[in-house]
């Protein structure tokens, strides 16, 4: 539709110009709609700002194609992957915690991996917690999410699953409404999750070591350094992570010795730049 649109502004232009007998110059066909923001660079996705309703989703699509317990009617298989809203919210005492279009609480689950993404919650364990996933050139609306904490993982069967922060993302089939919380903690492995992908509801232990990656979303085309605690630990590398790993809690400092701008992290953090911290991270501190 964007290409029809572009290529009758060009055969416009031609007209115009051929009528006043000048050389029409070539202009891009591309047109794209004003609140869609990126696309995936997976070509996995579309991203939009704000909420399904806010962008006028369509009734009985994405989300809201799914029962109020979070499974899909088979018959509307097709329309419910069309797309997924990722909202910052909160679910009982979970605050922030991220919800779907429909209010229901999204989960992560420890047995998971962040870093490769990689979901384990196959048969059995996917009907109790049903994967979020997206079709291929579907849309995912993001509200108090930051686009770049947003990713996708190929499951067993071919679909893609949404991950936040890296880690899979899932609904819970016995919250029924919006506001429960019942999976928060089964198993001591299930928990809501919040924006950056970290637990939700769960007081943070302080790291003890870290790794910290030249490119975004723990890519190994780049380099990588580690280095752990306690105290305060100057980078060999400094001012040039844009993603990190860490097991809890730290700061990091933009000069050394622990001194100027810092920020508290917790858990992953899949894009330095998405909370104002690319390449400045010169020293951290444990403890």
């Amino acid at each position: 539709m964007r290409r029809k649109i572009g290529f009758v502004v060009i055969a416009a232009g031609m007209l115009v110009l051929s009528a006043c007998g000048e050389k029409a110059e070539p202009v891009s066909t591309e047109v794209t709609a004003t609140d869609e923001y990126a696309m995936d660079t997976q070509g996995d996705a579309s991203f939009f700002a704000g909420t399904a309703k806010a962008n006028n989703a369509a009734e009985g699509t994405g989300d809201w194609a799914k029962g109020p317990d979070g499974s899909v009617n088979s018959a509307k298989a097709e329309s419910s992957s069309k797309w997924v809203e990722l909202t910052a919210g909160k679910a009982g005492a979970l605050d922030p915690v991220v919800v779907n279009g429909a209010g229901l609480t999204l989960y992560r689950f420890d047995k998971d991996s962040a870093a490769p993404s990689k979901s384990v919650c196959v048969g059995e364990c996917a009907k109790q917690w049903p994967p979020v996933t997206v079709a291929k050139r579907g849309k995912v609306f993001v509200s108090g999410v930051q686009q770049s904490a947003v990713g996708f993982v190929t499951r067993d069967d071919g679909s893609k699953q949404v991950t936040i922060g890296g880690w899979p993302v899932y609904r819970f089939a016995k919250d029924t409404k919006a506001g429960d919380t019942n999976g928060q903690g089964v198993g001591g492995t299930w928990f809501g999750v919040t924006p950056t992908g970290a637990k939700a509801g769960v007081q943070s232990t302080k790291a003890t070591s870290v790794v910290l990656f030249d490119e975004p979303r723990f890519s190994e085309n780049g380099a990588a350094e580690g280095t752990a605690g306690p105290g305060c630990k100057n980078l060999a590398r400094p001012r040039n992570a844009s993603s990190l790993t860490a097991q809890g809690s730290l700061k990091l400092w933009s000069e050394k010795d622990c001194k100027g701008k810092s920020l508290v992290v917790t858990g992953d953090v899949p894009d330095l730049a998405a909370v104002g911290f690319d390449n400045l991270a010169t020293s951290v501190f444990f403890g």
